[in-house]
């Protein structure tokens, strides 16, 4: 049986997309070993855009997993390194979501603000989606809340994230329309939305997200 080796290049490679993967999904557990040893390997090899792309997305799996302080020091060596256009939209996004995480709303909304440029300037459509569905949940995590803000951004991104046919995207839209809905008011909205989320989430085997999101809609049913 001939056994295949793989170049470092293609290791780094094969390990971020598959860890990109597991990451849209929110299979964080799968997502940081992978991403873990692509790193590794590129550090090794010294290869930077793979570098680049790994240490971005296990930083954002980091947030995900509930691990800010070992994301920040990843996500902000990503955002200023000066990468090519590729993702350097999406570390902004990235790294904004794990400053909102700190409760950092200020700096959160400067990175996020900035990503979405970045998203523009390059005519990334569909980062510039994750970047308007960011600034809804900065918004939203205002004191008081930014309804009005935050629903246009979720609209905005939720329009983009249709057009484009970015279905785990549309999800996370329509549970932060929900939530929104469910502290400012309109409740049949705040359950239509949710239930769409919820659904979507099902479908698309994306449980990560699924008991928050069933936790909101309780409330609001409650």
């Amino acid at each position: 049986m001939e056994i295949i080796r793989l170049s470092p290049k293609s290791s780094g490679k094969i390990r971020y997309s598959i860890g990109d993967v597991y990451l849209r999904k929110g299979d964080v557990h799968q997502a940081i070993p992978l991403l873990e040893r692509g790193l590794e390997v590129c550090r090794i090899w010294d290869l930077p855009l793979l570098l680049y792309l790994n240490s971005s997305a296990l930083g954002y799996a980091y947030v995900l997993a509930g691990r800010v302080s070992d994301a920040l020091p990843l996500l902000e060596q990503s955002v200023s390194t000066e990468a090519r256009g590729i993702m350097r939209g999406r570390a902004h996004v990235w790294l904004s979501e794990a400053y909102l995480r700190l409760g950092r709303c200020d700096e959160a909304l400067a990175v996020a603000v900035r990503g979405l440029e970045l998203c523009r300037a390059h005519a990334q459509q569909g980062e510039q989606a994750w970047a308007l569905r960011l600034l809804g949940e900065i918004h939203a995590h205002r004191h008081p809340p930014q309804v009005e803000l935050a629903e246009i951004a979720y609209r905005e991104a939720l329009a983009l994230a249709e057009a484009l046919g970015m279905r785990p995207l549309q999800a996370h839209c329509h549970r932060g329309l929900g939530t929104l809905y469910a502290t400012s008011g309109p409740r049949e909205q705040a359950r239509t939305e949710l239930s769409t989320a919820i659904a979507m989430y099902q479908s698309m085997e994306m449980t990560f997200w699924l008991p928050q999101t069933e936790t909101a809609l309780a409330q609001v049913e409650a």
